[in-house]
């Protein structure tokens, strides 16, 4: 009599994840603006001259350190005029502390001219005439667009940004310029401007470089990353 063969069972497949299904990346804005509500930029500023500097000083420094400069800076320059004006050893003194102060200098006193000769001491709006400013690339462009006029030219991509996109799974890019068109293509335009303020929020407070504080992440449910110190995922 035949005996009949043990049936095998078939190892179920996983279901292969797509980081950036419209679904997910709808989840993850949703989450950063019931955290972040209402964020701005942490230059302190007060019109698009002055936050145009406080970006180009934020090259490889700290947001409270260029917050504790601009206040003196601008008391003795108060416009691209009189920026343009000054004497670089001036600038060069005064934003010492902020690091590669030469050049900055140099690209602040450059900008100032521009501004004043070309634009009426205005800061230009759109991306094409802002980009030819020195020491504005498009990290500063959209910053100042942006946070001061509104206009949602594109996404900032500083190193939060793009540390925080790499995390979950948003690109696979390294250049800021290529990480930048990922995120546009995922994100609606009409959250260019705040996602980018969340995301470096939760940056600085919570998704840190070295040791995230992922038990303490609003996101955590919606990220994979392999460099997570806490996971509420199956193993």
């Amino acid at each position: 009599m035949a005996t009949a063969k043990a049936a095998t069972k078939t190892p179920a497949k996983k279901t292969k994840r797509n980081p950036t299904d419209p679904a997910r990346v709808a989840a993850i804005l949703d989450v950063l603006e019931k955290t972040y509500p209402g964020v701005v930029c942490a230059l302190n500023h007060h019109n698009a001259w002055e936050l145009t500097v406080a970006t180009i000083l934020s090259a490889q420094c700290t947001d409270v350190r260029v917050n504790l400069v601009t206040p003196a800076l601008f008391k003795v320059f108060p416009t691209p005029k009189a920026m343009a004006a000054a004497s670089l050893p001036e600038i060069e003194e005064m934003i010492r502390t902020t690091g590669f102060f030469r050049n900055k200098a140099k690209s602040i006193k450059g900008a100032a001219q521009i501004v004043t000769e070309e634009f009426g001491g205005k800061i230009p709006q759109t991306m094409e005439e802002i980009l030819r400013l020195p020491g504005v690339a498009r990290k500063t462009a959209n910053v100042v667009l942006g946070s001061w006029f509104g206009i949602p030219a594109g996404v900032v991509v500083d190193t939060h940004v793009m540390r925080l996109s790499h995390r979950l799974e948003l690109t696979k890019e390294t250049a800021p310029e290529k990480v930048e068109q990922d995120l546009m293509k995922i994100i609606p335009q009409d959250r260019w401007i705040n996602f980018s303020h969340e995301l470096i929020h939760h940056g600085r407070q919570i998704c840190v470089a070295r040791k995230p504080k992922c038990v303490d992440c609003t996101l955590e449910k919606l990220c994979y990353s392999g460099d997570k110190t806490w996971s509420s995922h199956p193993a």
